[in-house]
């Protein structure tokens, strides 16, 4: 997907893009209702070799024929930054999209992060005007997003408006939802995780808040560690709780979403416990 993520992390880049490519085919239904406003009769996938440059291609692309009989191609762009050459980008793709398709082309560009929306929306010069829809998610009332019977879609409330809403009531709010639309422990561990990106991009999670999706990682943590019946665990309380506390870490550890804060404040552990951990990890790679 060619977000629009230059200026952050390379690990950023890939987590937030990641979720988004993931669930593309099922949000974006929701999407073209509830941002684009575009009702499809029909949508027609098309293939990925329209790009302007090597290195972007668009992040959704559709062959689309609305209710009114008016058929069209959709382009969709994700941004999390503003990008002062967003208005050129779109130009070119547009004059790609007509040399080869022959058909009006509706293109929007939605902006899925805090802080101001700006950048240009059109290009006048002599003898060129060009012009695309720049959107916000921030704009669209997070609860058209839990209309939704799917979980995927369900999370993208994470990136709406909130109105004068406490943050982290809505937050508990979408992430009671989602879970209580998810069925089995791997389809929950993977919204768990994609909602932790999500809330980390709205800056919606923090480590002195009583977050639920801290409470339900935890929870779903300690429900698949279970090693009462191990007999380290058997030997005595202290070593017992010891023993559960470092099998938690490794699994926070093994989700790589969490730093060694995140991970001593969901475990309940000092950090150097944790330090103490991933060195015997390393251990044991070098060891085998």
């Amino acid at each position: 997907m060619g977000m629009g993520l230059e200026g952050r992390q390379p690990k950023q880049v890939n987590q937030y893009d990641k979720v988004l490519k993931e669930n593309i085919e099922v949000i974006l239904p929701g999407i073209m209702k509830h941002v684009v406003g575009v009702e499809p009769e029909t949508v027609e996938g098309l293939p990925d070799g329209v790009q302007h440059t090597r290195e972007r291609r668009p992040d959704v692309l559709r062959k689309v024929t609305d209710r009114k009989g008016n058929t069209f191609i959709l382009q969709i762009e994700f941004q999390t930054r503003n990008d002062p050459e967003m208005v050129c980008r779109m130009a070119e793709y547009h004059i790609v999209l007509w040399r080869k398709y022959k058909l009006p082309a509706k293109q929007y560009v939605i902006y899925i992060s805090e802080g101001k929306l700006d950048m240009p929306e059109e290009l006048s010069l002599e003898n060129f005007y060009f012009r695309y829809h720049l959107l916000s998610l921030l704009s669209v009332d997070y609860r058209l997003f839990l209309e939704s019977p799917r979980p995927e879609e369900k999370m993208m409330a994470l990136l709406g408006d909130f109105g004068s809403q406490d943050s982290a009531e809505v937050t508990n709010e979408i992430a009671r939802q989602v879970i209580g639309a998810t069925e089995g422990s791997l389809n929950r561990q993977r919204y768990l995780q994609q909602m932790r990106i999500l809330a980390k991009l709205r800056k919606l999670v923090s480590l002195n808040s009583s977050n639920m999706l801290w409470g339900e990682i935890t929870r779903y943590i300690l429900e698949e560690t279970d090693i009462t019946t191990d007999p380290l665990y058997q030997k005595g309380e202290e070593l017992g709780k010891a023993e559960k506390s470092r099998e938690v870490v490794k699994k926070l550890l093994a989700l790589k979403m969490f730093e060694d804060k995140e991970i001593a404040n969901l475990a309940g552990v000092p950090e150097a416990f944790i330090l103490e951990v991933k060195t015997n990890l390393k251990r044991r790679k070098k060891s085998r």
